[in-house]
């Protein structure tokens, strides 16, 4: 199995643990990963249990060996794969597992390689340029499923992703009639953005589907709602996950499709934004200015770019007894853009020297982390305790809010 820590940035395998208090105790240096394994094997077997059809983790959320591996064992068997790097690294990590090239533009080299090397069927376009050139890397396969694009609103999501990939469906006719020709079994596929607000997403673009299927003519052997599925963070609280289960699968029942259809999507945030969090030290403090050691070029990279706002706590001993203040980070490298302007709500006492823990940070925080300015982090720590947020606990579940946590 695939272990490699150095190709995620860290430095050696995890150390079991308790809670962030823990390792603020031990006043580290470098920002710490922590990481709940708990929590990525619940959000999978809810899943697995409640989805109506096949979820496969979206690889590019966090590409963690040992993610992948406890999703496997979660009863997760598909993977999204983005790029010919996570189709290596998810064949040699779970060997068995069912690889779908879902990237709608890809080098002829990574399909060839991904299809005669590693055993990859599925595969995503939105051209018939994309369709040709997967038929001439598979030498004209006869056992292909390929899954055409669509391209849909991202209105009820946090991030769109609307503009770079999909054809419309009043275009789509001869890339599905000539997919079909080429495919053992034709997919459609969509992307509602990343976290979607209502299931009212789903339900627009399955009668985008609707509309392409009727406009083609063809059967229609799989749709694919992709990813948007939501976690919580502060200022943004989705309704339950089985809402947009239901909403997908009774509008998946009502589609003109073949009676042997199968349903798929492609949860990344939600099945590991609960898995890991981030304790920083604050090196600095600037009036309602932090700066922190972990910045848009490491774990924040979201809260910088996208002004993600995650939930935190100040990691103290003894709780403060000071109202709350809205802070703003800076992170530790010379860069100005280096900013996360939150507002991350804190007690107003905070001081250099504290220890914050940031949590949700499971999907694209390690994923996204560069060695830019030479500053790195920790060895991940594994810890028991609950995430600082949950889609998949009752509220009268979850982890007690210490004293010295601000949430708005």
């Amino acid at each position: 199995m695939h272990n490699d820590h150095r190709a995620l940035g860290l430095a050696a395998a995890p150390v079991e643990a308790r809670v962030g208090q823990d390792i603020a105790n031990d006043r580290p240096v470098q920002p710490v990963t922590l990481v709940r394994p708990h929590a990525a094997r619940r959000a999978a077997r809810f899943f697995v249990e409640k989805f109506r059809g096949t979820a496969m983790y979206a690889v590019k959320a966090n590409p963690s060996p040992e993610l992948l591996t406890l999703l496997w064992d979660s009863g997760i068997t598909h993977y999204d794969v983005a790029s010919i790097a996570e189709v290596r690294l998810v064949a040699t990590t779970l060997p068995d597992a069912t690889l779908c090239f879902m990237h709608p533009v890809k080098a002829e080299e990574a399909i060839a390689e991904a299809y005669h090397t590693h055993g990859v069927r599925v595969f995503s376009l939105d051209t018939l340029e994309e369709l040709e050139k997967i038929v001439r890397a598979t030498d004209g396969a006869t056992d292909l499923t390929l899954c055409v694009r669509l391209r849909v609103a991202s209105d009820h999501s946090k991030l769109s992703l609307a503009s770079k990939f999909g054809v419309d469906p009043r275009d789509a006719a001869p890339v599905l009639i000539a997919a079909r020709q080429a495919a053992d079994a034709l997919g459609i596929c969509f992307h509602v953005g990343s976290q979607a607000m209502s299931p009212t997403a789903y339900l627009q673009a399955m009668g985008r589907v609707r509309q392409a299927i009727v406009g083609a003519g063809v059967t229609v052997d799989v749709v694919d709602v992709g990813g948007g599925f939501p976690s919580t963070y502060p200022g943004m609280e989705p309704p339950p996950l089985e809402a947009y289960f239901d909403a997908i699968h009774a509008a998946f029942e009502e589609l003109p499709i073949s009676y042997s259809a199968e349903l798929w999507c492609e949860p990344g945030r939600a099945l590991c934004a609960e898995y890991a969090s981030l304790v920083v030290r604050v090196e600095k403090r600037r009036g309602d200015e932090l700066y922190i050691n972990d910045g848009a070029y490491g774990a924040l990279f979201d809260a910088a770019h996208v002004g993600w706002r995650f939930p935190v706590t100040l990691l103290r001993e003894e709780a403060s007894d000071t109202k709350p203040l809205a802070f703003s980070f800076y992170g530790p490298t010379c860069d100005d853009m280096d900013h996360m302007a939150g507002p991350f709500m804190l007690p107003a006492d905070v001081k250099a020297g504290d220890y914050i823990e940031i949590g949700m940070l499971g999907a694209y925080g390690c994923a996204m982390r560069t060695g830019f300015n030479g500053f790195t982090a920790a060895a991940p720590v594994i810890v028991s305790d609950e995430p600082m947020a949950s889609v998949y606990l009752p509220a009268q579940e979850a982890e007690p809010t210490p004293s010295n946590v601000v949430t708005l």
